[in-house]
């Protein structure tokens, strides 16, 4: 009976567990250079992709701040409310890695391909923005913030 009732359970606790090695959720953004934290990232699926928007800023160096440095249509527009990550899905042959999509860093106005990987159970994720390949890119880890 005891080993029924472990095995429901854990049968149950498991969609959980799952749920939360997603990136679906509130980050809060950690500068991989000075360390500090930047800002608060919320990424939502929509039509089976993933969209990351920057909900809040900490710390602006400005109020209100602008993409002054973007070059499409992001140019000029606030940075609070932004779309910075589009286009990501589950990759088909790695597990735990959402891919195929771009992020955009609103302080240089580049836009990367991007490659997200949970770790410690979906507390953390690992945001790699690269050109070309992911061996040429660099990595920001942010902490699941919800």
């Amino acid at each position: 009976m005891r080993r029924h009732l472990t095995a429901l359970l854990l049968s149950l606790a498991a969609p959980l567990v799952w749920a939360q090695a997603t990136p679906v959720g509130l980050w809060k953004t950690i500068d991989d250079e000075t360390k500090t934290e930047k800002s608060y990232v919320r990424i939502v699926e929509q039509d089976g992709k993933l969209v990351g928007r920057i909900e809040r800023l900490i710390n602006p160096a400005k109020p209100d701040p602008v993409c002054d440095a973007c070059t499409d249509a992001r140019k000029g527009q606030p940075i609070v409310g932004m779309a910075i990550l589009e286009g990501v899905s589950k990759s088909a042959t790695e597990e735990s890695v959402w891919d195929g999509g771009s992020i955009l860093d609103p302080n240089n106005g580049k836009t990367y391909k991007v490659r997200l990987s949970p770790k410690n159970g979906g507390k953390a994720l690992d945001v790699r923005g690269y050109i070309g390949m992911p061996l040429l890119g660099r990595t920001q880890t942010w902490q699941r913030a919800e």
